[in-house]
């Protein structure tokens, strides 16, 4: 009688452990899932600053002078922002206005401006990339913490010792585990860390302010000028 008694105390307690378990995983999947929306957004931030740098390689008109670019910035040689730089121009992305007394000039003053507003937008981005990695981190000490206070070992053997009537005739983990489900529990009991690298989140770029290339920017579009006066021209109109 007296085994009956803590058998049932132990299987109630046990009840309680998983019912928390419960609800501390669920609001451990809000989190995740907002961080999963927020990583959406960052990501079409990501695009939109790739199409001010896809505007800026348009200007450079030849392939040549787009890697006089790449030197000048620094420029990574591979990933996301160099795809940014090769592929066709947006036509989302307007062309930008400028004034000047002649068209070197005013071509000039387009190849630097578009430079700063892609410096700018680049900033943008990375103040949401930032918030986000540190969402990120919060998340998953609130993972690390769930870990330490559910011993997922002993939840996991006590789901697996239940008779299936018994799991037939209550949810446990609000679902109702079949022999077949019950054996890759253990898969579904564990919530891994979440990072950028899984969200495809491209890192932002260092790039240098406008006024520190601004001279290098001008010598690049006046050669581009020089070499290619006619499809400069046609930009221009």
């Amino acid at each position: 009688m007296e085994d009956d008694l803590v058998s049932s105390l132990t299987y109630q307690v046990k009840e309680e452990v998983i019912q928390n378990y419960v609800m501390e995983r669920r609001l451990l999947d809000l989190q995740i899932e907002e961080v999963r929306k927020r990583a959406a957004r960052v990501s079409i931030q990501a695009r939109v600053t790739g199409k001010r740098l896809n505007r800026l390689a348009l200007l450079m008109i030849r392939p040549e002078m787009i890697d006089r670019l790449v030197e000048v910035l620094r420029l990574p040689n591979e990933g996301f922002w160099k795809g940014s730089l090769e592929q066709d121009f947006s036509r989302k992305v307007r062309l930008i206005q400028v004034r000047a007394l002649t068209r070197k000039g005013k071509f000039r003053k387009l190849v630097i401006e578009a430079y700063s507003r892609f410096y700018e937008r680049m900033q943008q981005y990375r103040r949401h990339y930032e918030d986000l990695s540190q969402e990120c981190a919060g998340v998953n000490r609130n993972i690390e913490t769930f870990a330490k206070n559910f011993d997922l070992l002993a939840i996991l053997n006590f789901l697996r010792n239940l008779d299936m009537r018994g799991l037939e005739r209550k949810k446990i983990l609000g679902e109702n585990f079949t022999a077949k489900e019950l054996a890759t529990l253990d898969r579904n009991l564990y919530i891994g860390p979440i990072s950028l690298d899984k969200f495809d989140i491209p890192i932002p770029l260092d790039v240098p302010e406008t006024n520190q290339v601004e001279g290098k920017l001008s010598k690049i579009s006046d050669e581009i000028y020089r070499k290619y006066g006619d499809e400069v021209r046609k930009i221009l109109e």
